[in-house]
Order: C-alpha cells, then sequence, then structure tokens
C-alpha cells in the first residue's frame, strides 16, 4: 500500500451545484435542485486544512459566487494564511466586486470568445458585457487587483484564439490561458447518452484542426502572446488533442500529478482525486485526512499510471507542481 498523504498543497472545492449560464461544454446548469458546501461544512474540516498544510483553496462551481457562504469561507481560510482564488462565469462579479476585493485573492473568468461568440458557448444574451461590467466594477474596488481568463477550446471558437487574447486585452486581464474542451467524460454533469451529441458539437473536424494550428502559430507570433499562461509547446499540446481524437487515436496523456498533491471536493462532500476520476470518499462519512488516505484512495494511487491511464490520457485540466507531498512510508 502506498505511503499515506500528509501534505495538499491545492484544495479545489465546488462551492455551488447549479450555473448561471447554460454553456454548450458543460450541462452542470440542468440541476435541478440547488446545493452548496457550506460554511459549516469547511468549519468541519479546518484541522485536516491546517494539518495537511492546504497553501492554495480554488473555489469553483457550478458558479460559486452563487454560494451564499462563499466569502465567509474564503475569510476562514485567508485568516489561516491560505490563497483563495475564484473561479467564474463573470455574470455576478458586478453585483460582489466590494465583497471579492476585500476576501478574495485573485479571479480567474470564463472567456470563450470575443463578445458574439463568448456569448453564444455561454447561451446568454449580454454575457460578455455583463463580465466586462464586472470586470470594471472589481477594478474599481481595487485597481490593481488580478483578474486572469481561462478559454475553453472548442468548435465554436477554435478560430478565434488570436481574438479571444485580444478580448482579454480589452477587458483589461492580466493573462489568459488556453484549454481544450472536454466532450468524453462524466466531469461537469455530462450525461454518457449525450455524448454523441456533445462529439458532434464540440469537436473538431480534420479541417478545422488545420485551422486551429493556423490560429495557434498565429498567436504565439503575434505580441499580444505575452499575455498568454501557456509555453509553446502546451498550445500545440491542443492542436494534437483534438487530431488524436479525430482520428480515433487516444491523445497523449499530458504531465500530472494532481492525485499527489490536490484534491477536488463536491458541493456533496463527495471526494475526487481530479475533477475527471470517480470519487474515493465523501466527508462527513469521514475527515478529509481520512478519505485521502483511505485504502480505496490509497489503492487508487498505487494502481494509477497516468501515462497509460485512458481518462488522464484524454484529460483537458492537468495539475502539476514539482513538489510532492511529504508522504510516510506504511504497511
Amino acid at each position: 500500500m502506498s505511503a499515506q498523504i500528509h501534505r495538499l498543497p491545492v484544495l479545489v472545492i465546488s462551492a455551488h451545484n447549479r450555473c448561471n449560464c447554460r454553456c454548450a461544454m458543460c450541462d452542470i446548469w440542468r440541476n435541478d435542485e440547488a446545493k452548496s458546501f457550506t460554511a459549516a461544512d469547511l468549519d468541519r474540516q479546518l484541522h485536516d486544512i491546517g494539518n495537511l498544510g492546504v497553501e492554495w483553496v480554488v473555489f469553483t462551481g457550478g458558479e460559486a459566487l452563487m454560494n451564499a457562504d462563499i466569502f465567509a469561507m474564503a475569510r476562514t481560510l485567508r485568516r489561516s494564511g491560505i490563497r483563495v482564488t475564484l473561479l467564474t462565469s463573470g455574470l455576478l462579479l458586478a453585483r460582489y466586486a466590494q465583497n471579492v476585493a476585500a476576501d478574495i485573492d485573485d479571479v480567474i473568468v470564463s472567456l470563450d470568445g470575443p463578445r458574439g461568440i463568448h456569448d453564444r458557448i455561454r447561451r446568454v444574451i449580454g454575457a460578455f458585457d455583463q463580465l466586462s461590467a464586472g470586470v470594471r466594477a472589481l477594478r474599481a474596488a481595487a485597481p490593481e487587483y488580478p483578474i486572469a481568463a481561462r478559454c475553453t477550446v472548442q468548435k465554436a471558437n477554435h478560430s478565434a484564439l488570436l481574438d479571444t487574447a485580444h478580448a482579454a486585452n480589452s477587458l483589461g486581464l492580466a493573462s489568459i490561458s488556453f484549454l481544450a474542451v472536454d466532450a468524453g467524460s462524466t466531469a461537469f454533469n455530462h450525461q454518457l447518452a449525450t455524448l454523441d451529441k456533445r462529439t458532434r458539437n464540440l469537436l473538431l473536424s480534420r479541417a478545422e484542426i488545420e485551422v486551429l494550428e493556423e490560429e495557434v502559430h498565429r498567436l504565439i507570433a503575434h505580441p499580444l502572446y505575452a499575455m498568454v499562461a501557456e509555453k509553446p509547446e502546451k498550445l500545440h499540446r491542443l492542436v494534437a488533442y483534438f487530431r488524436a481524437l479525430a482520428t480515433g487515436s487516444e491523445p497523449a496523456a499530458p504531465r500530472c500529478n494532481a492525485p499527489w498533491v490536490s484534491t477536488v471536493v463536491e458541493h456533496d462532500g463527495a471526494v475526487r482525486p481530479c475533477f475527471f476520476h470517480p470519487p474515493f470518499g465523501r466527508l462527513g462519512v469521514q475527515s478529509l485526512f481520512q478519505v485521502l488516505n483511505s485504502d480505496r484512495a490509497r489503492a487508487f494511487r498505487d494502481s494509477l499510471d497516468v501515462a497509460t491511464n485512458p481518462i488522464c490520457r484524454r484529460c483537458v485540466c492537468s495539475l502539476y507542481r514539482s513538489e510532492l507531498m511529504e508522504s510516510e512510508a506504511t504497511a
């Protein structure tokens, strides 16, 4: 049996199970009953969070700003010296700009293209303008506040990477990152019954892959590439990922050690090694430390070969930290 995890640098919390967008690449908005990870849920894990040396908590969702406890939880974590990041669609940023500026360390907004493309993908009329208003409000509250963007590359925006960088720059954002759409897993409330439809609507044809490759070259050659988070080889991996799926082959797995340095806690307390692998425990039944070091979790880490695992090979959201957890070999 593998060593226990005694140090967990990154904790991702899915703060709310619903969303105020109806994105083409995500089915979280289809959830009928609203559920949140609450301040009381967090309080019950604070001892373990401290003992595990958590350095960074990322609030995601659904839409994390739909959680009424989000700012109370952020204050609690920051009092312990933990960095707090908010992932958001940006639609509620204007409403909560003062709270975000006061209680959250940094924000990453979803930006899927310039105005028209962004609105079509988000399927919310005026989504881009609401995001823009939110960024302005946050800047008014804290002029130097760090705001970055993340773009999910798919059929609807594969020819607009450079235009998306222009949009991020026009909004005054600090940086933008690009990741491929997830069209094949059950993450983000995806149903296997809709897999064929998602594949048709989100993945790229061979001709579109050529356009994407040209767009990657244009982006890398442009002065705005300075604000792109990814190195050239990672952008080229986007092309390789779509090309592999289009030709029926398996993509190469990214470099990732997420299950050893991070975990994802769902709104209902389910604990996953990452967004894509199944849960191996649940808070309430066990504490965070107990879940991470349960026989099931340790067996998962023992058996996981990232390079060959089919879920890992299709991963679009890898994490790698150079420092591994401190561990003790146990029987």
